[in-house]
C-alpha cells in the first residue's frame, strides 16, 4: 500500500481494478494496486484474452497504446466529463456524440455493480492498513461472493 499526505493528514490507500463480463455482469479479474497506480497502467491486464471489445471509464484513454495492448481490442473510452459538458447539442454530431457517450455509460455500468455488492452487502467501504497483498487477498474472496451473490437466481433456479 501507498502513504500519502495532504496537509497534516496521513493517509494510506490502495485501488481495486476489476474486469467484468459484459454479458453477465460477474467479474473475471480483481486486481489490487498501491493508490498512486494510474487505472490506464492496469487496463490491460484486466482483459481475460477473449474478448474483441473493452468498455472502460475515462481514466483508461490511451489503453490501446500501450506497449502491453493486447491486439484485436477495440477500446471504447468514455470521455471524459469537461469535453462531455462542452458539448452543444444544438449540433446533430455533437448530439449524436453525447448519445454514444450515454451508449457506453450504459455498457460500462455493469463493472459498477460488483463494486456495489462488496460496498453495500459486504460493507467493505474502507480498507485496514494490513498491507497490499492481505487486502489484495480478501478483495478476491469479496468479489468471488460477490458473484455468487449475482448470480444466485440463475444458480438456484437452475435444474439439478
Amino acid at each position: 500500500m501507498k502513504q500519502s499526505k495532504k496537509g497534516n493528514q496521513w493517509y494510506f490507500g490502495m485501488k481495486c481494478h476489476i474486469g467484468v463480463d459484459a454479458d453477465s455482469g460477474l467479474a473475471h479479474t480483481v486486481r489490487g494496486t498501491a493508490g498512486s497506480v494510474n487505472d490506464v497502467v492496469e487496463a490491460n491486464s484486466l482483459l481475460h484474452g477473449q474478448e474483441t471489445e473493452a468498455w472502460a471509464d475515462a481514466g483508461y484513454q490511451g489503453a490501446h497504446k500501450r506497449p502491453d495492448a493486447k491486439a484485436g481490442v477495440n477500446w471504447n473510452v468514455a470521455m471524459r466529463p469537461g469535453q462531455r459538458k462542452a458539448l452543444d447539442t444544438s449540433d446533430p454530431r455533437q448530439r449524436l456524440s453525447d448519445e454514444i457517450e450515454r451508449i457506453k455509460a450504459r455498457i460500462r455500468a455493469k463493472v459498477e455493480h460488483p463494486l456495489r455488492v462488496v460496498k453495500r452487502q459486504f460493507g467493505h467501504v474502507k480498507v485496514r492498513y494490513r498491507g497490499l497483498a492481505k487486502n489484495t487477498a480478501q478483495l478476491h474472496t469479496l468479489f468471488a461472493l460477490a458473484n455468487l451473490w449475482m448470480a444466485k437466481r440463475k444458480l438456484v433456479g437452475a435444474p439439478a
